[in-house]
């Protein structure tokens, strides 16, 4: 029989959740396995997000990185950004996002506003 599920709060909670997850994984949907497995998944999520934190990405590597999924040129990116040197300076890091270019490119490419207002990293 399965022990009662808890909140995780230590790093040993956290390992048993762990076990118990991949012993359940591939459980259906809607069978006591599943239900445990999903009621886990969920704990472990909280614990995770609590104690592991995964910091936003970088505005100008967002950048980059929807334009490398939508296979976009910098020529692209001037109805967001304007001219070619603007372009060029926002994503040499010379030159910051203004509020107007924040707004376009979440806009036009759909990149969370909360990671291009962020600080651009300097390299």
């Amino acid at each position: 029989m399965a022990t009662e599920l808890k909140p995780i709060r230590t790093e040993a909670d956290y390992a048993r959740a762990m076990r118990e997850m991949k012993r359940l994984w591939g459980a259906k949907l809607g069978t006591p396995d599943g239900d445990r497995l999903d009621v886990l998944a969920t704990l472990i999520e909280v614990y995770e997000t609590e104690h592991f934190p995964i910091d936003p990405p970088d505005p100008i590597e967002a950048i980059r990185f929807r334009m490398e999924q939508q296979g976009l040129t910098r020529k692209d990116l001037e109805p967001m950004i304007g001219s070619r040197t603007r372009v060029s300076e926002v994503l040499s890091r010379k030159r910051n996002l203004s509020i107007a270019m924040i707004r376009r490119l979440h806009e036009e490419l759909g990149i969370a506003a909360e990671v291009l207002i962020r600080p651009t990293r300097k390299v």
